[in-house]
């Protein structure tokens, strides 16, 4: 579940402003901000499964490959912070019918993508109407479900699906992908956006706050951060002195210093700079930012390793994933009760390095490694340290917030999950890629050359390179979990928490 999530279960009973009028349908209502939460959350991952046979059919490169994720996680990310200030100013109701629409109109476009520049595009235009609907959904919970139980609920349900949606997202992925084609991840949620949109009228519309959209803010940073992406990810495929990729770089350093600037200068900042000004808080974000970086790549590269090296289907895949998704329920559960007894960063340190050991166990892949005996240990490992991690990481990073504060502060936790899970992959792809091709060149291709043309002998030789590639990236998601756990301890110095209504799973998008 979002960072948001967790915020929202905190000031469930505080925020009495949300009244909900006689015969409003609240069952209806509920059902509504679930679906759509739902449908955001698994889109991050829904498309991992289908990457394989995406690559095949539409004949994409291994280096763009990886944009087909990190495309909706950069405008995800990147636009979050906005699309909650639009919600604030013009509406939140209107906003997340915006932002859902959007989003459908994307996945149709995305399903009937003919080459991978449309698929990308429909991906970025996916992550924009994730960015507006989300915040509105979670606003939309306070002004639709009166205070109290009935709150409480909304807001328990609106969690489980932030949890649900990446492992649904798994196994809907494999099924669809299996059953009926890659194209049906992407269909899936057009009946799904004219339900949510259908339902729309249940909701109660909240009063709008003065201010105005920080839109050179939104152009700067999100521009930045996909110049910088491109940049590592030509860097790795044309060389790093290649003119373009130096102009990448330049692009990037230009426009993401223009946006600190505009942030530091502008009235109403997407990003508030004083919310850094706190430790705990900066350093929550730092971690998870440091998190989002070896969780795209745990999912990105596994799925790879048992679609292609170890020719699982897309559906064996997606159950393949199951201990994952019950080893972070069941610690972050844990977590959300041991915050009350010891500080955050003795519960999510240890937490990142039981992590940090997983992906060192997944670096240790060999092209027959068995599921039973090394893949599944190593995910449920991988899985507890993750879930240890969440919840005190979300406290750090709104607790003493500001109460107009409190929205912009979480969103930030998602945006660095986001942020950080693109960049991450960038530069890890970037490696595992020149790793497998330094032992054989246009080592995928030659993978899929050599089961066209049944010549066993490249497939084990191209095997044996793209495991070496994939063990390389989970050495570096490794480093950058304890790189993690060195900024937890030097920079969150925060006591236990007394009140940890707010300690929810987060989700793994």
């Amino acid at each position: 579940m979002s960072a948001e999530s967790a915020t929202a279960v905190a000031s469930a009973g505080s925020d009495t402003s949300g009244t909900s009028p006689q015969g409003r349908h609240l069952g209806l209502a509920l059902c509504v901000i679930a679906a759509a939460q739902l449908m955001v959350i698994l889109d991050a991952t829904i498309t991992n499964i289908a990457l394989p046979a995406i690559q095949t059919d539409l004949g994409v490169s291994d280096a763009n490959l990886a944009w087909i994720v990190n495309s909706y996680a950069l405008a995800f990310g990147g636009l979050l912070l906005l699309g909650g200030k639009a919600g604030d100013l013009f509406g939140r109701r209107k906003m997340f019918q915006v932002g859902i629409a959007v989003f459908t109109l994307a996945s149709l476009l995305g399903g009937l993508a003919p080459n991978e520049g449309l698929l990308i595009g429909a991906r970025i235009l996916q992550g924009v109407g994730a960015a507006f609907a989300a915040p509105s959904a979670l606003a939309l919970i306070t002004t639709t479900f009166p205070a109290g139980k009935s709150r409480n609920t909304a807001m328990g349900v609106y969690a489980a699906m932030g949890g649900l949606g990446a492992t649904v997202g798994l196994l809907l992925g494999g099924v669809l992908t299996d059953v009926l084609n890659w194209r049906w991840v992407f269909f899936v949620n057009i009946p799904i956006g004219l339900a949510v949109l259908a339902g729309t009228k249940t909701l109660v519309e909240a009063e709008r706050h003065p201010g105005r959209l920080d839109v050179p803010g939104a152009i700067t940073g999100t521009g930045g951060l996909i110049a910088l992406v491109y940049g590592i990810t030509r860097g790795g495929e044309h060389g790093w002195t290649n003119s373009l990729t130096l102009v990448s770089f330049a692009a990037a350093a230009v426009l993401l210093v223009a946006f600190l600037l505009l942030q530091a200068r502008t009235a109403d900042p997407m990003m508030p700079l004083r919310l850094f000004k706190d430790r705990n808080r900066w350093g929550s974000y730092a971690t998870m930012l440091f998190i989002g970086v070896g969780m795209f790549a745990f999912f990105y590269f596994l799925t790879l390793y048992m679609q292609l090296i170890l020719g699982y289907s897309p559906i064996k895949t997606g159950f393949a994933y199951l201990p994952f998704s019950f080893g972070m329920a069941a610690s972050a559960g844990i977590s959300s009760k041991l915050v009350t007894h010891f500080a955050p960063r003795l519960i999510a340190g240890p937490g990142l390095l039981v992590a940090g050991a997983g992906m060192f166990w997944f670096a240790a892949l060999q092209p027959d490694s068995s599921y039973a005996g090394h893949l599944m240990p190593a995910m449920f490992v991988t899985s507890l340290g993750l879930g240890m991690s969440f919840v005190p990481m979300t406290l750090g990073a709104v607790s003493g917030v500001d109460h107009q504060d409190t929205g912009v502060a979480s969103a930030l936790l998602n945006t660095a999950q986001q942020v950080g899970g693109a960049l991450g992959l960038a530069v890890l792809s970037t490696i595992s890629t020149s790793a497998a091709n330094d032992k054989l060149p246009e080592a995928a291709s030659s993978l899929y050359r050599g089961l066209a043309t049944k010549d066993f002998a490249l497939v084990s030789k191209a095997g044996d390179a793209l495991t070496h590639g994939y063990t390389m990236a989970f050495v570096g998601a490794g480093v950058v979990f304890v790189a993690g756990v060195a900024v937890t301890a030097l920079a969150m110095n925060a006591g236990k928490q007394q009140h940890t209504e707010g300690a929810a799973p987060v989700h793994m998008g």
